[in-house]
C-alpha cells in the first residue's frame, strides 16, 4: 500500500459516505414532512421517533441503495481525477490499469462486508422495529387474527384453522389431515384447537375417520393432545417477513418448510441469495465505473454521471422485476437474486478490457 493508494481509498469513501449522507438526509426530510401530521396526532415522543424509527430508517435505505452510491461515487471522483490530468499521470509513473484497480478493489471489499452485515445481520431486526413504529403510529396494517390458515406440517399431513387468534393461541374450526400420497387415510376434525407450549396442542370436541378403501371409521373424542411441528407465530409469516429475518433465521425457516415437504418458498429464497448477491453487487458497480470514467474527456463530469444515473436505476429496476419474476414462480430464486450481477459484469468486462488499452 502506497501513499497514492490510500489517496485513491479515500476519495472513493469519502464520496460515497458523503453521497449517503446527502441523499439520506434530502429523504428523512420527506419522510418527516409526510408523517409530521401522525406524529403530532399520535404525540408520539421524540424519543421513540428518532430512536425506533428514524435510528432504523437509515441503515434500510443505505443498504437498498448502496449500489447507486457506490456507483455515482466512482463515477464522480473518478471523473474528477481523469478532468485533472491525474490518471494520465498515474500512467506515466508506471501503474498499470490494473494496479490502479487496487485501491478501488479494496474499498469495494471493504463496502462488500458493511453492506453484507448491515444485509444479514443489522438490518432485519431494525427494519421490525421499523415497521413496528409504522404499525403502531402510522398506519396499521397487521392483524391479531388470521382466517382460513392451511399448512402442511409434515409431508401428506395437513393442518386446517377456520380463525386463528395469536395472541392466546386458540383456533377454531379445525382439520387434522393425513394423505398416503395422494389418498387421504385419516381426517380428524374439532371445535377448537388450543397451543400449549412446545409444538403441543389440544384439540378439543374431535371427530375422527379413518379410510380404509371403500370403509370408514368414524370416532368422537371430547380432546386430544398431540404433538404438531408448528407454533401459532409461524402461521402468521408472510413473505413480507422474510426482509425481517437475518441470515441464520432465513436458512433455520427454509429448512423447516423443506422438511415439511413446503414448496412455497421462493420469497424467503429468493431474499437469502439477495443477502450475498447484492453486497457482490459492489465489485461489480466499482469495476463498471472506474472504466466508464477514467479517460479524461470534454465536457466534464456530467455525461458520466448521466449514464452512471441511468445505470444504476436499470440495475434497482431489474433486480426489483426479478424478484417478482422468483416470487411468482417464472423464474428460480437464485437466478433471480444474480442475473442482474451477470448482466452488469458482461456489461463491465468488454469495457475494462477497452480501456485497459488508453
Amino acid at each position: 500500500m502506497k501513499r497514492l493508494d490510500w489517496y485513491i481509498i479515500r476519495k472513493f469513501l469519502g464520496t460515497f459516505f458523503f453521497s449517503i449522507v446527502l441523499i439520506l438526509s434530502i429523504a428523512i426530510v420527506f419522510d418527516i414532512t409526510e408523517k409530521i401530521d401522525d406524529f403530532f396526532e399520535e404525540q408520539i415522543p421524540l424519543r421513540e421517533i428518532i430512536v425506533d424509527y428514524y435510528f432504523n430508517f437509515i441503515p434500510y435505505y443505505m443498504n437498498m441503495f448502496s449500489s447507486l452510491f457506490i456507483f455515482i461515487s466512482v463515477i464522480f471522483f473518478t471523473s474528477k481525477l481523469a478532468s485533472n490530468s491525474e490518471i494520465i499521470a498515474m500512467h506515466a509513473a508506471g501503474m498499470s490499469y490494473r494496479r490502479l484497480m487496487l485501491p478501488y478493489m479494496l474499498s469495494a471489499t471493504l463496502l462488500f462486508v458493511m453492506s453484507f452485515v448491515l444485509g444479514g445481520y443489522v438490518i432485519p431486526p431494525a427494519s421490525g422495529k421499523m415497521l413496528a413504529f409504522t404499525d403502531k403510529y402510522v398506519e396499521h396494517f397487521t392483524s391479531s387474527n388470521a382466517r382460513n390458515v392451511q399448512a402442511e406440517i409434515a409431508p401428506g399431513t395437513i393442518l386446517y384453522i377456520e380463525t386463528l387468534q395469536k395472541s392466546s393461541g386458540t383456533g377454531y374450526r379445525a382439520s387434522l389431515e393425513h394423505f398416503d400420497d395422494k389418498t387421504l387415510v385419516s381426517k380428524t376434525t374439532c371445535s377448537s384447537i388450543v397451543y400449549d407450549s412446545l409444538q403441543r396442542w389440544h384439540m378439543e370436541q374431535c371427530v375422527c375417520r379413518e379410510f380404509h378403501g371403500l370403509k370408514e371409521t368414524l370416532t368422537r373424542k371430547e380432546r386430544i393432545d398431540t404433538m404438531l411441528n408448528i407454533t401459532p407465530d409461524e402461521m402468521f409469516i408472510t413473505s413480507q417477513m422474510a426482509q425481517q429475518m437475518t441470515n441464520p433465521e432465513l436458512r433455520e425457516y427454509m429448512r423447516k418448510q423443506q422438511e415439511r415437504g413446503t414448496g412455497n418458498i421462493q420469497a424467503f429464497e429468493t431474499e437469502y441469495h439477495k443477502r450475498w448477491a447484492s453486497p457482490l453487487g459492489a465489485f461489480i458497480m466499482t469495476l463498471l465505473g472506474v472504466t466508464m470514467s477514467s479517460r479524461k474527456v470534454r465536457g466534464g463530469m456530467g455525461k458520466n454521471l448521466g449514464i452512471g444515473l441511468v445505470l444504476t436505476a436499470l440495475y434497482i429496476l431489474f433486480s426489483t422485476v426479478s424478484t417478482t419474476f422468483a416470487v411468482s414462480g417464472v423464474m428460480s430464486p437464485f437466478m433471480s437474486a444474480w442475473i442482474p450481477n451477470f448482466v452488469f459484469l458482461i456489461l463491465a468486462i468488454p469495457l475494462y478490457w477497452r480501456a485497459r488499452q488508453f
